[in-house]
């Protein structure tokens, strides 16, 4: 096996484990409770990290070897896997969830711990596996690399990993838990064997306020790059607002079960696999510019589209195109970005870009919880519960309206 088919196999693992948790955080959490705020707050816990800790885990990822810092990360992300997996193995039968408050606060509180473990954990791998990829593939691969990454990526995470972990809730609720700690253990062996040192040069003497500075300097200097990491805020922001108003509104209002909700996520992921598949095409055909302006208008119409879809193969039809649009994206955003950036600055920059781009990923689920509990009594509460994707299209409507003109201006001069 490549060393480069090592680092895919490795992520795919990881990432099947992410996929089974998409299903696992919030299902868990609408069994302890049905309010729409408190089960926002597991997904919270899990993305907010992605703020506080993102300028963290550039510095250390621009200074210690990256493969040590995937293995450690995963190490960590296995185990508190495997306590979240002994806590509700230990605490079954669960009660019935109350419409407001917990049945089981010591168990949801361990649940929110273990989340922003697994979350604190994710913010340093993902952002040493993004900067070690360039060292594994010529500059001029980048784009196929990426788009090989990402397809087996989703398979595991979008395809597999919803599907299966709604299998294994309805069978036996600690074992989507269970087995992500078994598939972070596998991930671990497979980056044991890639060989090589993947340390970056250090210039200049460790300071990590300078080494901050060096990072935000580069990316001031970058208007480009600043303007793929607004839009991905923004666009993340509203794509978490959806995604966690999908649970109640599939359980209420479509009457999906775990199993089918599972396979409606699927369904977006073999969008987003064509998406991986057919970006580069799409990339050379209409341009990285036309690409990105045309990739974030799909989003409206999307998020609109999933509040009126009537039953689950509609919705399924809906996440495929809105994740095609998205790893399409994608492909453009990170290629760019790692190309652009000296490999001595990609920790940094790349943390200060994704501090923009997944930072408002907390905020977005807040906002959907609010959303819910406000509306929940003025209007009835199967209409609060789709109002979310109404808000989150006029995000996005507004959102492709401001950054047109930035994104083609972007990259013209880029």
């Amino acid at each position: 096996m490549t060393i480069l088919a090592r680092f895919i196999a490795a992520s795919g693992l990881a990432n099947l484990a992410d996929g089974v948790a998409v299903v696992a955080w919030a299902w868990v959490a609408s069994l302890l409770t049905r309010d729409a705020l408190l089960i926002a707050l597991v997904p919270v816990a899990l993305r907010l990290p992605w703020f506080l800790l993102a300028l963290p885990a550039g510095v250390v990822t621009d200074r210690v070897d990256r493969r040590r810092l995937i293995l450690w990360m995963d190490a960590l992300r296995g185990l508190a896997f495997a306590v979240a997996a002994l806590a509700l193995w230990l605490a079954m039968p669960l009660s019935p969830a109350p419409a407001t408050g917990l049945s089981a606060p010591g168990l949801f509180a361990l649940i929110c711990g273990a989340a922003l473990i697994v979350g604190g954990a994710e913010v340093f791998r993902d952002n040493a596996a993004q900067t070690m990829l360039p060292a594994l593939v010529p500059h001029t691969a980048l784009e196929r690399a990426n788009g090989r990454l990402w397809s087996v990526e989703l398979v595991a995470n979008s395809l597999i990993g919803p599907a299966f972990g709604a299998f294994l809730i309805a069978f036996a609720l600690p074992l989507p838990f269970a087995l992500n700690a078994a598939a972070y253990g596998a991930a671990v062996l497979l980056v044991l064997g890639i060989s090589g040192s993947f340390r970056p040069v250090q210039t200049a003497p460790r300071n990590w306020r300078a080494e901050l500075r060096q990072g935000l300097a580069f990316l001031r200097t970058a208007p480009l790059l600043r303007s793929l990491a607004w839009t991905t805020g923004a666009w993340n922001l509203l794509h978490q607002m959806v995604l966690i108003a999908l649970v109640l509104h599939a359980q209420e209002n479509l009457g999906l079960g775990a199993q089918v909700y599972g396979l409606v996520l699927a369904g977006g992921a073999i969008g987003g696999i064509l998406g991986s598949l057919m970006g580069e095409r799409i990339v050379r055909a209409l341009g990285p510019a036309r690409t990105t302006q045309w990739m974030l208008a799909t989003s409206a119409p999307a998020f609109a589209l999933m509040a009126l879809a009537p039953g689950a193969l509609t919705l399924a039809l809906v996440f495929a195109v809105f994740e095609f649009s998205g790893l399409t994206w994608n492909i453009v955003s990170v290629s760019t970005r790692q190309r652009m950036i000296p490999d001595a600055l990609l920790g940094r920059v790349n943390s200060l870009y994704r501090l923009l781009a997944w930072g408002m990923m907390p905020v977005g689920l807040i906002l959907s919880g609010l959303i819910v509990r406000l509306t929940e009594g003025p209007l009835p509460r199967d209409v609060a519960l789709t109002l979310p994707f109404w808000a989150a299209a006029l995000g996005a409507v507004a959102l492709t309206a401001a950054a047109w003109r930035a994104l083609g201006r972007g990259f013209a001069d880029g």
